[in-house]
């Protein structure tokens, strides 16, 4: 059996159903049990009621071939459209809500209107023997039983559609459509209100409609509306409150599942407060053991992220091992600064992963030229000067994840001047990244006190004082600052 089949044959058992409940179960027993009437006054009232739940019933089905006419078509096409597809879930996801609006309406034009004016034409024809203001009460008692019908159609229904929506989705999967943004057609708080309201007031006003009817146009009835009237204020009143009381103990646990929700969205793994000792401890207690989970799986991924790149950092410098530790060291360094100036703890960590690999670029560096001992000549410069592009390019095969993704200004422009005369793209000032900017100076003072196969490092304090003078030339002099004053407080500690 296709969807569309299941689904419009669901429909109609819930049709079945709420009329059965609602209009032959509550209805015909308000009529025919409240009033007595002799065999020729029930045929006449039968036959009203046959024409006008006729009637009714014809309305419903143009109003519902209207509101099915979207899901049937998707799924008699043999190519449907995104467009259809849009509008067939659009109409399941309001399915609901149409099935209100498809039996309020043909209750009151086709079941209402008409019993009403044929009432009162056999009453005036003298074929009824009942007062016309009973025409009224019982007006109301059909508004009271299309609200019940709606009601129990109303809950029904969305057990239907959930699987309509599933279908929808699994052919939206198959065809790669995009499946719209749902929207809450009704909340939590309205569904809560309503049914409460029904449910309490609901027998109550049949009561008071039953006994409206055996009573006689005299002095008793008057006083007997102002005291039903009364009744049914409290009852409406308590009605709302014991509502709203009992919405708001089911909101509160579904407002701490969504923030827990979109916490995790925002990359904030916090557990939630579980003070509740009904179904929602177990939803809450199943939430909070996700987040552990994922906890432990993200502690896990760093772990091993953090080994990978300490990997690649010792891989590389162990190709040239007079500089081996060098990008370790530049980490080290440049966390300090950033430390320093007090940047957040998550910048901090790309920043020191964006040094780790820093020289990356220099695998794609031949080794005559890389691990050639003296200096260098211009052209064997240039080749040197590549690596930073190099470097990125690389980076940029592994697919970084959105997450990782700053740590590559930081492997392009660590060889950047603050004067612009660096490379490879000769940025000035706040113009270069910033992790560009601390890390040249981690790089800097690494290669000054490192020894090299031509040369031995240099003193700290000397290359403390060239970092000095090229404040604000070769490198951030905010940055420099802080470094300098760092370096220069340990040794002054440790003399």
């Amino acid at each position: 059996m296709s969807a569309i089949k299941r689904f419009e044959r669901h429909l109609l058992r819930n049709y079945l159903i709420g009329s059965f409940v609602a209009v032959f179960g509550v209805g015909c027993l308000f009529i025919f049990e409240t009033l007595t009437f002799t065999g020729t006054e029930q045929l006449i009232l039968i036959g009203i009621m046959f024409f006008s739940v006729s009637l009714m019933v014809l309305l419903e089905y143009l109003v519902y071939s209207k509101h099915v006419r979207s899901l049937r078509y998707f799924f008699q096409t043999d190519f449907p459209s995104l467009s259809s597809f849009q509008n067939a879930y659009r109409t399941a996801h309001r399915f609901p809500v149409l099935t209100v609006q498809r039996i309020m309406g043909p209750h009151f034009l086709g079941l209402s209107v008409p019993s009403s004016l044929l009432t009162a034409l056999a009453i005036s024809q003298g074929w009824l023997r009942m007062p016309y203001y009973l025409i009224g009460l019982a007006c109301f008692g059909a508004v009271l039983v299309a609200i019940l019908h709606a009601l129990i159609e109303f809950f029904l229904t969305y057990r239907v559609t959930e699987q309509m929506l599933l279908t929808l989705e699994k052919h939206a999967l198959d065809r790669r459509f995009n499946v719209p943004k749902k929207t809450t057609v009704v909340t939590l708080r309205h569904k809560m209100l309503i049914s409460t309201l029904i449910i309490g007031v609901f027998p109550v006003m049949l009561f008071v409609l039953a006994s409206a009817v055996q009573l006689t146009e005299n002095e008793s009835l008057r006083s007997y509306w102002s005291w039903a009237t009364l009744i049914l204020v409290v009852i409406l009143s308590v009605a709302t409150f014991c509502s709203l009381l009992l919405y708001e103990n089911i909101r509160k646990p579904i407002a701490i599942l969504q923030q827990g929700i979109q916490d995790v969205e925002n990359n904030r793994l916090i557990s939630l407060p579980n003070p509740y000792s009904d179904e929602f401890s177990h939803l809450v207690s199943g939430f909070n053991l996700m987040m552990e989970g994922i906890k432990k799986r993200d502690e896990q991924n760093e772990q091993l992220l953090d080994s990978l790149f300490t990997l690649f950092a010792a891989t590389l410098d162990a190709r040239d091992p007079y500089t081996a530790g060098h990008s370790l060291r530049v980490a080290a360094y440049s966390v300090e600064i950033a430390t320093a100036a007090n940047l957040p703890h998550e910048q901090i960590e790309l920043l020191r992963k964006s040094a780790l690999l820093h020289d990356i670029g220099k695998i794609g560096i031949r080794d005559d030229v890389l691990l050639k001992e003296g200096r260098l000549t211009d052209e064997e410069f240039q080749i040197i000067q590549q690596h930073p592009v190099i470097g990125v390019h690389i980076l940029s095969q592994v697919q970084l994840p959105k997450t990782l993704q700053p740590i590559l200004p930081g492997v392009k422009y660590h060889h950047e001047r603050y004067d612009g005369k660096g490379y490879p793209e000769g940025l000035v000032g706040e113009d270069i990244p910033l992790f560009g900017r601390i890390m040249a100076i981690a790089d800097a003072y690494d290669a000054m006190t490192s020894d090299r196969p031509y040369r031995k490092g240099m003193p700290v304090e000397k290359a403390l004082s060239i970092l000095e003078e090229g404040m604000g030339t070769q490198w951030d002099a905010t940055f420099t600052r802080l470094f300098l004053d760092l370096k220069r407080s340990l040794i002054k500690d440790v003399s």
